[in-house]
């Protein structure tokens, strides 16, 4: 996959993010709840036309909003992506921390979660280039936002769910970055 540009279309965005959803996400099983929501067409795919985090948090608020409000048998989960906003992961971590602030002055902290995903995703305590970093890597910056209730209905049923984190890097380390690389080369399955 191409890096993020600026300059990309909204389709070329659009199909980058599937394309990593389908082949990384759903493909390497890297979230296990994520296929049921794909093949019900309940994500939304918001693409932000902010380039600052001033303009990304008011996207933010209107898709926090929008998913508080949409039947969840529509509209389960919405990805925030934000291809000319917070491409330094530094500037985008700070984001969330402002990303949280908001959910908790629209008292929806324990209604909706945001998870991130970068192209440089680094967890703290890691090199950049560590392979397990990749897990939460996309194609561009992208704010997650997902229902609590969902989350919980999830994990009930996916009776191991803490130990999605340790198995997602241990199938990162046994693909190593060759492999990661070739495998995200391939076309999805969708």
């Amino acid at each position: 996959m191409s890096p993020s540009s600026s300059f990309d279309s909204h389709d070329v965005i659009l199909a980058a993010t599937r394309h990593w959803l389908t082949r990384a996400v759903i493909g390497l099983n890297l979230c296990p709840f994520a296929k049921a929501v794909h093949v019900k067409n309940q994500i939304r795919y918001a693409i932000s036309e902010a380039t600052d985090l001033e303009g990304v948090l008011i996207d933010l608020e209107v898709e926090l909003k929008t998913l508080v409000e949409a039947d969840p048998a529509e509209i389960d989960t919405t990805l925030l992506i934000l291809p000319q906003a917070l491409a330094d992961f530094l500037e985008y971590n700070d984001c969330l921390f402002f990303a949280d602030r908001m959910l908790k002055q629209l008292r929806l902290a324990g209604e909706l979660q945001i998870a991130s995903f970068h192209p440089q995703y680094q967890f703290e305590g890691s090199e950049a280039d560590d392979i397990e970093n990749y897990t939460n890597r996309a194609p561009y910056p992208v704010l997650h936002l997902l229902r609590e209730a969902s989350i919980e209905r999830a994990v009930e049923a996916f009776p191991d769910a803490e130990a999605i984190y340790e198995r997602n890097q241990e199938t990162l380390r046994r693909l190593g970055l060759a492999g990661w690389e070739k495998w995200m080369s391939e076309p999805a399955g969708e």
